[in-house]
């Protein structure tokens, strides 16, 4: 199997660091609509690479086929994605609901941020707990999906901690966006979202809609 290539593009959102095709969704700063119109939570997200072929094969492997020792290199993958100008106090997992752990046997982002931090030494703190369970996010749009997550996660307090939040892949981010605002409104200072992959839309000719959904259709 191929060695999984890092994500590379011309064009970044300069804070959620979405790839463009080119630079006409950034506005002067370097910002998409979605960091714009402040729907996004978290301050800064960071991936490895693109959610297709190699990569995509592993994490199905890790995540559905529970080949748990790949938590191991795809951790690697996630301190090759760390910015080495940040500095962060803790590591905190996505939780999954009780019974979708219970069925899963493990919690895949818990995993990853124990591996980082055996790697980077920033610990792993468990402050988000996710209350209810919501239904997959597969296939929502982007406003569904920040819809069916909503009030789905709670945090203990961060009071001033920068806070490194994990997970295996970042679609539309709405998952992430509701674990950072449950961590913000628990002090949380900063919070910025890692992962070890992230889709990348410009290969599937999606477009945002004006109430920030993506169709398919012309980037």
């Amino acid at each position: 199997m191929e060695a999984p290539e890092p994500l590379s593009a011309e064009f970044f959102c300069a804070s959620c660091r979405t790839p463009f095709q080119n630079s006409f969704p950034l506005d002067a700063a370097g910002r998409c609509a979605l960091c714009r119109s402040g729907l996004r939570g978290f301050d800064a997200a960071y991936s490895f690479g693109a959610y297709e072929g190699v990569l995509r094969e592993l994490i199905h492997l890790y995540k559905y086929g529970k080949v748990k020792t790949l938590a191991r290199p795809l951790s690697g993958l996630l301190a090759q994605a760390l910015p080495r100008d940040e500095a962060f106090d803790a590591t905190v997992p996505v939780p999954l609901y009780w019974r979708r752990r219970l069925q899963r046997g493990f919690n895949q982002a818990e995993l990853l941020a124990r591996g980082l931090a055996r790697r980077t030494g920033i610990p792993v703190v468990k402050a988000l707990g996710r209350v209810r369970p919501t239904p997959t996010q597969a296939g929502l749009s982007n406003s569904a999906r920040r819809q069916n997550v909503t009030t789905a996660f709670r945090s203990r307090s961060v009071q001033g901690q920068r806070i490194l939040l994990i997970d295996d892949v970042m679609t539309t981010g709405a998952t992430a966006t509701a674990c950072a605002l449950a961590l913000k409104q628990a002090g949380a200072r900063r919070v910025a979202l890692l992962t070890v992959a992230r889709v990348d839309r410009r290969m599937e000719g999606w477009r945002l809609t004006a109430d920030h959904s993506m169709v398919k259709g012309k980037v």
